[in-house]
């Protein structure tokens, strides 16, 4: 950590950003290689819960310092930036998907990222994406987020007074939606949103809490892994979650291996609820990865990692781009017949550019010019 940062939790969310770019890549060889192949859940669940953990933590500091009502006033400002952000975006992306439809045959990229909608309604579709319920395919997160950080004000007095009864709370929210069916709309015909605030509020409030405590904990000394229960536990399910889902790749030995395990009340995993299952898994990977860390910062020393971090610390203009690059990536993998060795060049072109991009911000901040870093 330095000067107040943690550049671990940087980190992991630029590698969330980097899974999250090639999975929304069609057919990308390179994401065989994301958390999404080896357990439950995915790079969704790290960007969901490492946002809870900058915000939290972020706008805790604020409040302490200056007050739930500045720090209330940050939020709402901040918030208004992602909206901002948020239809900014929406109108690039369709803009890209539209042109690059016109240039590729083998596939319709307007139904591909679920445009459908706005070529026989646009008038209608673009009241609904000012209300967040029009959400094309890959920008579900930021709406997400954009209610989860709205919803703040009312969550970070409670955390930072009474931690246990907000996560308490926020549990038992999570369990009203196996008992009522509570999501919120989406537009006419569309169903309910993709990622369901009521449900995934939990992972953004375990993020805080989280943070909230690693700030006050005390340094102690851990005992082997080997010796410690839970984390075997833990282990042990993240090793059972991983064959599972490698085992997709097979049907038929997938099949026998649930039914062996007599798993079949739990498939399909649902990631719109945040199955239990779901979330287990990753709050298993959480604790494992949370045990193994080294507590010295010198594994973030090398050049990858220092990329990665960057990439993490001015996320939400990664994120956009990595949503803009998706279809493109798409497009020129098409034009060029789909070929292995394309798709493995636009994913690792996009990964460049974002790699740049990030260094550009970074001199940009360094020189004096107003941009911010920004926890999503």
């Amino acid at each position: 950590m330095t000067n107040g940062r943690d550049h671990r939790i940087d980190f992991f969310r630029g590698l969330a950003l980097i899974f999250i770019f090639w999975d929304h890549v069609p057919d990308n060889p390179l994401a065989q290689l994301t958390v999404r192949n080896f357990g439950f859940s995915d790079a969704a669940e790290i960007f969901v819960f490492l946002a809870g953990y900058a915000a939290i933590l972020a706008y805790g500091r604020i409040a302490r310092r200056d007050g739930l009502l500045v720090a209330n006033v940050r939020i709402l400002r901040r918030t208004w930036v992602l909206y901002v952000v948020h239809i900014f975006l929406l109108t690039l992306l369709m803009g890209i998907v539209f042109v690059a439809n016109n240039h590729v045959e083998t596939r319709d990229m307007v139904q591909q990222m679920g445009l459908e909608y706005f070529v026989g309604n646009p008038q209608q579709a673009l009241a609904d994406e000012l209300l967040l319920r029009f959400k094309p395919n890959l920008t579900d997160p930021l709406p997400l987020y954009i209610v989860l950080l709205l919803a703040l004000p009312l969550i970070l007095p409670l955390m930072l007074r009474r931690l246990e009864v907000a996560v308490g709370l926020s549990i038992a929210l999570y369990l009203m939606v196996p008992l009522f069916g509570w999501n919120l709309r989406a537009y006419e015909g569309g169903g309910v949103w993709y990622f369901n605030p009521v449900a995934w509020q939990l992972l953004f409030v375990l993020g805080g809490a989280c943070a909230l405590r690693a700030e006050n904990a005390a340094p102690r000394q851990r005992r082997p892994a080997c010796q410690q229960p839970l984390f075997i536990a833990a282990a042990l399910y993240l090793l059972v979650a991983g064959t599972l889902t490698f085992s997709e790749k097979w049907p038929d030995v997938h099949q026998s291996l649930v039914s062996l395990l007599h798993l079949e009340s739990f498939y399909p995993i649902s990631k719109t609820d945040l199955a239990p299952v779901r979330l287990l898994h990753f709050l298993a990977l959480v604790y494992v990865v949370a045990r193994l860390l080294p507590t010295h910062p010198a594994w973030l020393d090398n050049w990858a990692a220092r990329q990665t971090c960057r990439m993490g610390r001015y996320s939400l203009e990664i994120f956009c781009l990595g949503v803009l690059l998706a279809p493109l990536a798409d497009m020129a993998n098409a034009l060029a017949g789909d070929t292995w060795p394309m798709q493995v060049t636009t994913a690792i072109a996009g990964l460049g550019l974002m790699t740049l991009m990030a260094n550009g911000l970074e001199l940009n901040k360094k020189w004096g010019k107003p941009v911010q870093a920004v926890a999503t």
